[in-house]
């Protein structure tokens, strides 16, 4: 069974035990999180597609860690202007393990 779930702005595909990197939620480590945002439950019977989203439909998972990713360098340069301009960034994220899916009836 696997579902497809959105956090943010970005969509995951999850499974039961599978440990999954998502942007940064404001939780602890250790807490569990119910994700109601669900698109796509397919289990070994059937398949529920969402119209946005699956009514019943949830994924319960627990807060292993926070960190933040490697660094990316931003250059840009217009050249013969002496413009260089030189940043960089790094985003921060959680690791959810998902712990379980609960379908809809």
């Amino acid at each position: 069974m696997y579902a497809v779930i959105r956090i943010g702005s970005h969509q995951f595909q999850v499974e039961e035990g599978a440990t999954v990197r998502v942007p940064r939620l404001d939780a602890e480590e250790g807490a569990k999180q119910t994700l109601t945002d669900v698109l796509l439950v397919r289990g070994d019977a059937a398949t529920h597609i969402g119209t946005p989203t699956v009514d019943g439909a949830s994924v319960e998972a627990t807060v292993v860690g926070h960190g933040k990713a490697e660094k990316i360098i931003v250059f840009k340069m217009k050249r013969r202007k002496t413009y260089r301009n030189r940043n960089g960034h790094r985003q921060q994220y959680t690791d959810l393990k998902i712990d379980g899916i609960v379908a809809p009836n």
